[in-house]
Order: C-alpha cells, then structure tokens, then sequence
C-alpha cells in the first residue's frame, strides 16, 4: 500500500521547506503556505519507522472541516484542500506562543496539580477538585516553544506580555478567539457525542497586520477527548475516562518496552499492526466528523499530489 512518507517537491516560485514530525511545510513566492500532511506517525517525540495507510488523509480532512465550522467566528490561514492530504492558506508570521485552553483537569495539568501545584501558567486551580473532572471554567495555560525546538514551556500571560513576546493588543486578540473555538469546539464535540477536554490554538500575523488561526485544529494530534457517555459514571467511580486520542498508539508502546528513552528500541510493527493502526484512525475520524470516512486513491500517491498542487498554483 502506498503511504506518504518523505517529499520533495519543487513548486514554481518556491521559497522553502520546512520538515516537521509529521508534516511538510512549502513556501510559495512570500505569499501562500502548502501544508502536506504525510503518513508518518510520530510517539514520544519520536518519528516510528512505519507509515500508516491514510493518517496524513485522516488529520488533514478533520483539521479543515473543523476550519470551516469556526471560520464565521475566527478568522483562519486557510484558502484550500486541492488534495485530500494538502492544505493551502496564507503565509502568516507565526506567534512565538501556544495558546492552549483546558476544560478539565486532564493530563499536564493533573501531573502538575498530583506534583503539589495549585498554579499553572499563572492561573489557579481549585483546590479538592480530582483527575479529569471540569474545570470551574476554561483555563488558558499558555506555552512557549523552546528556543531548541525540543519542547513546549509553560508561560504566563504576564511573562509574555514583560518579555514582549506579544503585544498586549495583540495577546487579548488572541484570548478572545481562543476562548470563542474552545467554546465552538466544545459544541461541535457534543453533538458528536463528545467531550473536548483540552486542545491548543497556534495564530499567525499576515503583512497586512491580521491576526489569522493557523496550523490545525481539534484533531486528535492536538486535542484531548473523552467519550460524553458513562463519563460522569466513571468519575463517580474514580476510573479512566475512555478517551478518544493516539493514545492506543502509546499503550501499545509502553507495552512493548518504548518510551523514547535512550537506549530503548522502537518495536517491529507487523503489517497488521499497521492495518489496525489505521483503522483506529479511520475509526476517531468518523467520531470526530460524523461522517464516514472516503479512502483516496493511493497509486501514485506523490504524483497526484503534485498535479493537484500544481493545478491551484496555476490560477493563483
């Protein structure tokens, strides 16, 4: 089965590539970004040596349809999908912050809070409140990225503000939309069944000085959710909330001895493991959307991409 795993195109007018874990990021003549979303599948801030058939398809299609169903409230990057791996938008300037919103009390923040901490980012957490249970209201714990590129930091909205890292007119800007795609999103999930416990906005600046949504959203790569039925029956019983995530792909590590730590080997994934991969992909993208899922076709799975691409470049 062909996935998508490295590319290199060579677009008219085009400026620069960037290679992220999963994604290849094209600069087109200073004015417009092509974002390719491949198969690679990436664990522990580990890239894992198997592609999966239509992850890249799956992320890219849930990230643009969650763009159109908020684009009538925040402003977004995008301008197309000429391919069902490809999403063509604006070149922005990105921010230097994460904006991440949390409705629960749910992974970083319940290992910080069971560490003692009753601040994070700068805001506080209630006191008596337990794993996964809601927040009071939607917290903002905004983060940094490292100037290494390694991980995420948490920030305060002060430090960001006292380092200049945004501007104060601009950081409001960007607390208002956060809190207006939290609270979309959050209805989105509901209808679907749904709980969005936490997810993360990134925003960029055009030339012209707009402030735009960028990257993707409220897809299982950058958001948390839990299923809403039985949810309050397994907080009442202090269990696991059953989550909808790639978490299934770090279980499935961790069992087999993997946690990106040196000196660990990544396990053989056999061609099955693969399959069952992407079907559990197959599976969080009818969740997620309430549709069901359309495979591409993936015989020459590079060249059509380039045609498509092309194709738009063409009238643009």
């Amino acid at each position: 089965m062909n996935t998508i795993n490295d590319t290199n195109f060579q677009f008219p007018k085009q400026k620069a590539l960037y290679k992220g874990k999963v994604r290849e990021v094209y600069t087109i003549d200073d004015k417009h970004l092509v974002m390719i979303a491949s198969d690679r599948l990436s664990a522990f801030d580990v890239i894992l040596p198997r592609q999966i058939p239509y992850k890249g398809q799956i992320l890219n299609q849930i990230a643009t349809k969650m763009l159109h169903e908020t684009a009538d409230i925040v402003p977004n990057w995008l301008l197309a999908t000429p391919d069902e791996n490809v999403a063509i938008g604006h070149l922005c300037e990105p921010f230097k912050v994460e904006m991440v919103i949390r409705g629960y009390m749910s992974g970083h923040a319940a290992r910080e809070y069971k560490a003692g901490k009753r601040i994070l980012c700068g805001v506080s957490m209630p006191e008596g409140i337990r794993e996964n249970d809601q927040f009071p209201s939607p917290m903002i714990t905004p983060s940094t990225k490292a100037d290494n590129g390694d991980h995420d930091e948490d920030i305060t909205r002060e430090a960001i503000l006292s380092k200049g890292i945004v501007s104060e007119e601009d950081y409001l800007v960007l607390e208002d939309y956060t809190r207006k795609l939290f609270q979309r999103g959050t209805e989105i999930a509901a209808s679907r069944g749904l709980i969005l416990v936490d997810t993360k906005y990134e925003f960029g600046k055009t030339k012209e000085g707009k402030i735009l949504l960028i990257d993707e959203i409220h897809t299982p790569d950058s958001s948390r959710y839990f299923y809403a039925e039985g949810y309050a029956e397994r907080q009442e019983k202090g269990v696991a909330q059953k989550q909808l995530s790639k978490e299934f792909v770090r279980q499935w590590l961790i069992e087999n001895g993997f946690q990106g730590q040196e000196g660990q080997q990544v396990p053989v994934m056999s061609d099955e493991k693969v399959i069952e991969i992407s079907n559990r992909y197959i599976e969080l993208y009818e969740q997620i959307t309430g549709e069901t899922f359309v495979k591409a076709a993936t015989e020459n799975v590079l060249e059509r991409i380039a045609n498509n691409v092309n194709a738009f470049l063409a009238n643009h």
